[in-house]
């Protein structure tokens, strides 16, 4: 994976953000709405499509889409840079394959150990007990 030729097929909307700012926030377009086309991007493998697919399919649209939105700062460059941070964050996140995890036997040395310490155990406990008078 390129982040570079990632970055060029990213797709940036600007809009006004909610919430509290005074009249400033009434005029300037700062929320960024970031979408990304994981089905036409050239710059991943099908491979890497497929992965992303089920990793990220919570946050993807019928289409494939990703969509991410920002609106943490006053600026949209800043949230543009913070909206790109996330999403490449995400990529990578998604492309990570998982450990393949080999089974493991225990050593005969300490199935060995495991056995004498119950018995051992048991014989303890054993001689814990009321002796029966019969």
């Amino acid at each position: 994976m390129n982040s570079e030729t990632i970055i060029k097929e990213l797709s940036f909307k600007a809009s006004r953000s909610s919430g509290a700012g005074g009249q400033h926030v009434n005029k300037v377009s700062s929320k960024i709405e970031l979408t990304f086309d994981l089905e036409n991007s050239n710059s991943l493998t099908d491979d890497e499509k497929e992965r992303l697919k089920i990793k990220l399919s919570s946050k993807l649209t019928k289409e494939n889409i990703l969509i991410l939105y920002c609106s943490e700062s006053r600026s949209q460059h800043r949230n543009k840079d913070i909206a790109i941070k996330r999403f490449l964050d995400l990529i990578k996140i998604g492309l990570k394959r998982p450990k393949i995890r080999r089974k493991t036997k225990p050593s005969k040395a300490s199935i060995k150990r495991k056995a004498e310490h119950k018995k051992r155990t048991s014989v303890k406990k054993a001689l814990r007990r009321k002796p029966k008078l019969d």
